[in-house]
């Protein structure tokens, strides 16, 4: 299993690019590395392309993974099947960057449950039911095939919920003082408190 740090996005409503915003000494996505790694899990981070530069003086290019350019797809799918095309034998512990409150406790917590229930293509939090698509763990063989419905044209939703309806899902219930932990940040109003 590889950890993947979802830092793709277009981060329009922050208006900087969030897996480089600071939490103390730490850029967003050095942070959500560090709770994958103490996991003891080797941790890549997914750009995309006008990014990779950036990202690059920061990190080491080895830990680069840029969106693929043959994937016509947007969003976080477009992250998660360009780290599947990546490392297309690896689950993949997905982590966004915006969720900078994310508890190490609860990736070692869904990391066990992954161990502890296998036969599933994926494995994530349920809040409130609504699934928790950026804190997950994504099967090999769920995400292969995800990819070969891509290429049949059969993924007509560039959406993670529309890949979760076709596989087979772990859902473990939020339990309500873990909510915070999921929250994700937009916007520099947002950030006030952090």
């Amino acid at each position: 299993m590889t950890g993947i740090i979802l830092c793709g996005g277009q981060s329009t409503r922050m208006g900087t690019d969030k897996g480089l915003l600071k939490l103390e000494a730490n850029t967003w996505a050095q942070t959500a590395v560090d709770k994958i790694a103490a996991l003891q899990l080797p941790v890549k981070i997914s750009v995309n392309n006008q990014q990779f530069a950036d990202y690059a003086e920061v990190f080491a290019k080895d830990d680069l993974i840029a969106d693929a350019a043959s994937l016509a797809l947007h969003g976080p799918l477009l992250g998660v099947l360009s780290a599947h095309l990546y490392l297309p034998d690896q689950d993949l512990m997905v982590l966004a960057c915006d969720l900078p409150l994310m508890e190490p406790a609860l990736l070692k917590e869904l990391y066990q449950y992954h161990l502890d229930n296998p036969g599933y293509d994926a494995y994530l939090f349920d809040n409130d039911g609504e699934h928790e698509p950026l804190c997950a763990i994504y099967v090999a063989k769920g995400l292969l095939t995800i990819d070969e419905m891509r290429q049949r044209g059969e993924l007509t939703r560039h959406s993670m919920k529309f890949m979760l309806d076709h596989l087979s899902v772990y859902s473990i219930p939020v339990k309500e003082d873990q909510k915070q932990y999921f929250r994700n940040f937009n916007a520099h109003a947002e950030l006030n408190g952090l």
